[in-house]
């Protein structure tokens, strides 16, 4: 296929005082960031569905976007191998070097699974082609089991055997192209894992089912040599009423409950951590502090709203914020997938690429002032001071030592009296330090 976006050239970094509109202001990818290049930090991926697929449709009107890319008829081979052929154009133009994707993202669904193997098969040929070509490769792959009228009760958490047997054979196959791919994990996205009534719904036995199918996932990709990570989101609202792995909290314990632990991290998505009623560093902190912190789905929600927006990030607070949790933790052993689509009236090519650059910019700046904050000392030095009573005391020492017990502690409190309030936590000082490093 020939050049697809001819007007846009591969995008420059300019700096912060540059106006144009097609080029970084602060995602410059071989800045060096304690000790790092700044696209090490930043692994970004393209999302395969939003980006390519994903035309501005709603609930209230059909799609403003043509993602048709000169194709003439929809949903063909022909057309998933132009999308092919565009993705990896626009992931060179603009430096991305991974991608991420759900098996109906790259083909058509077929009536029959074996047609629609067929064309992965066919497909992940192609696109193996281009990854070899350009030096992209693949961040993760999954299954969509959530789109197709079959999964209107789950996948793993389905009612009806015969769905739960196809949920996973499409697992099962979506594993083979991951692994072919050279992906670096396989993502469980839990789209309807949940229930919308007790009435109807045997918990127990849905979370048992869910858990025997990444059990069996496990077990099958080991078994064919993969060795990456299996990641599970927390989702959510979405659309479930009550989903199974609404936080990073309610996952781990899932994973934990049935031993998936070992080979399961999270990948976090800043809207869902949002909706589930967290910022988005605090379910990257819980992650981070049991281990399990894997993958970032970049992007953002609208506030005023109660649903997953998917919204290119803008707000460099909470970049900040994420990158300060992300370098505190060492790192990611996944990256930053762009889970995000241009809003309905931004329609056009030129749009497809602004929506990157804003989220790119956004983490770029971010990871640039969690390196000054970290940097800064003040943050860290507060907290170190906060819990000091456990270092410089006897009994605090015990404490943390497991050396006493409620009898000792109760005679300690009875000889001490009412003690006294703990110090400050001076939030609004904190603040002020984080606007000084923003901002001063």
């Amino acid at each position: 296929m020939n050049e697809f976006f001819k007007t846009i050239s591969k995008i420059p970094y300019e700096g912060a005082k540059s106006k144009n509109p097609l080029a970084f202001h602060y995602y410059d990818a071989n800045r060096v960031i304690m000790g790092k290049p700044m696209k090490e930090h930043l692994p970004f991926a393209m999302a395969w569905w939003h980006n390519l697929c994903a035309s501005g449709a709603d609930m209230f009107g059909r799609g403003t976007a043509d993602k048709a890319f000169g194709v003439a008829e929809l949903n063909t081979m022909e057309h998933a191998k132009a999308k092919v052929d565009v993705g990896f154009e626009f992931m060179q133009k603009l430096g991305i070097e991974y991608f991420c994707f759900h098996d109906v993202d790259i083909v058509p669904e077929a009536d029959d699974i074996k047609e629609t193997n067929r064309r992965l098969d066919e497909i992940s040929d192609y696109i193996l082609e281009k990854m070899k070509k350009t030096g992209i490769k693949c961040l993760w792959g999954t299954a969509n089991m959530f789109s197709n009228p079959r999964f209107c009760n789950g996948a793993g958490s389905s009612n009806s055997a015969e769905v739960f047997a196809f949920a996973a054979a499409q697992v099962k196959k979506a594993i083979d192209i991951t692994l072919k791919l050279g992906g670096k994990a396989y993502l469980f996205w839990g789209g309807r894992e949940g229930y919308e009534t007790l009435l109807n719904t045997d918990v127990k036995f849905e979370q048992d089912n869910i858990a025997r199918l990444m059990k069996m996932a496990v077990k099958y990709a080991r078994s064919i040599g993969f060795t990456g990570d299996f990641y599970i989101e927390p989702k959510p609202k979405e659309p479930m009423k009550h989903q199974y792995d609404f936080d990073a909290a309610t996952a781990i314990g899932f994973l934990r409950q049935y031993g998936l632990d070992k080979d399961f991290k999270l990948n976090i998505e800043a809207n869902h951590a949002t909706l589930a009623g967290h910022t988005f560093e605090h379910d990257l902190r819980i992650s981070a502090i049991h281990g399990m912190l894997g993958s970032i789905d970049a992007n953002q929600g609208d506030l005023l709203l109660g649903w997953d927006t998917d919204e290119f990030p803008s707000n460099v607070y909470t970049a900040t914020a994420c990158m300060y949790e992300v370098l505190k933790a060492g790192g990611l052993t996944g990256g930053f997938n762009f889970d995000a689509k241009n809003r309905r009236p931004s329609y056009t090519a030129e749009d497809m690429f602004a929506g990157y650059i804003l989220g790119m910019d956004t983490f770029a700046l971010g990871l640039i002032k969690a390196a000054e904050l970290i940097q800064d000392g003040r943050i860290d030095d507060f907290i170190s001071k906060r819990y000091a009573s456990y270092r410089e005391t006897e009994i605090g020492r015990k404490i943390i030592a497991d050396e006493t017990d409620l009898e000792e502690l109760f005679a300690y409190a009875e000889n001490v009296g009412t003690p006294n309030l703990p110090g400050s936590g001076k939030q609004e000082y904190l603040q002020s330090v984080l606007n000084d490093v923003l901002f001063g």
